[in-house]
């Protein structure tokens, strides 16, 4: 798949999850009760109880792999930058944290998942957060504006992701930070999983490997490159299953075969910043 045919796959993959109100994408009997798989897959990666009862029913998605908020340290008065902001559940929380005299811009490439968003807003009275139809490729954004950087799940989808790093550091006040929670590999993955639509809206076979992917974050100009964590990621997790029920159900590999697929992939949470002067 080329760049174009990619970003339309992701486009209407996300959009049907937008419009079902649920973390899955496929037609399996375990795509009921999407709200509660939700729930269930934010609190295994990090969302604590308080923070999935702050925002407004329908935000979270369960799409994520990580809780960038959390490690951003973010203060208050602060402009935050979502990337791939989804149904806004990144944002609203992060827009608790800047509170009412910082601002939260949420950018995504799904006009339905921006719909989406802007509707929970209203419902949770939001008035600091926007959301911004865009490509991560291309922000939508002026140069130097944001404090801090946000992502969650969202890069290893981008076919070309030291473009989105280098928008990032565009986009970053100087002394900026970049909080990303994404999934990488520790080694190359099966073509027939690289290959998979479902796998690739399940974020999986548009990862990269986890040196290059953090040589692009240095390549773009971050200092101070650090994995504050990383963990196994099981494949369930993504976008409910998508990933696994193919890999069980239609190619029919062993499990011990599966296990060591999964084996390969890994949630990181990556900390960067750009420098408070740059040297030509």
């Amino acid at each position: 798949m080329n760049g174009q045919e990619t970003k339309k796959i992701i486009r209407e993959g996300y959009a049907k999850i937008a419009k079902q109100s649920s973390t899955c994408c496929g037609s399996s009997p375990s795509c009921c009760g999407g709200a509660d798989v939700a729930q269930d897959i934010s609190r295994n990666i990090g969302y604590s109880a308080e923070e999935l009862s702050a925002v407004p029913e329908g935000a979270n998605l369960g799409l994520g792999c990580g809780n960038p908020v959390a490690l951003a340290s973010l203060k208050k008065g602060e402009t935050v930058l979502d990337l791939g902001s989804g149904a806004g559940f990144d944002c609203f929380l992060a827009a608790g944290r800047v509170g009412e005299q910082g601002r939260v811009i949420g950018v995504d490439v799904t006009p339905e998942m921006i719909e989406k968003a802007g509707d929970n807003a209203k419902k949770g009275d939001y008035a600091n957060v926007e959301f911004r139809l865009g490509e991560i490729e291309r922000l939508p954004v002026a140069d130097g504006i944001v404090d801090a950087v946000i992502s969650n799940c969202v890069i290893n989808l981008s076919p070309d992701k030291k473009k989105v790093f280098s928008e990032v550091f565009r986009a970053l006040k100087p002394g900026g930070r970049m909080m990303i929670s994404d999934i990488v590999l520790l080694r190359e993955l099966p073509d027939f999983i690289k290959n998979s639509i479902e796998a690739y809206i399940g974020c999986v076979s548009g990862a990269q490997l986890k040196d290059e992917y953090l040589s692009a974050i240095k390549e773009a100009g971050f200092q101070d490159v650090k994995i504050m964590g990383e963990t196994a990621f099981p494949m369930e997790f993504m976008a409910n299953d998508p990933t696994a029920r193919e890999i069980v159900e239609n190619v029919r590999i062993p499990r011990e075969k599966v296990a060591e697929i999964a084996d390969s992939i890994r949630s990181i949470k990556v900390h960067a910043v750009k420098p408070t002067s740059i040297t030509s």
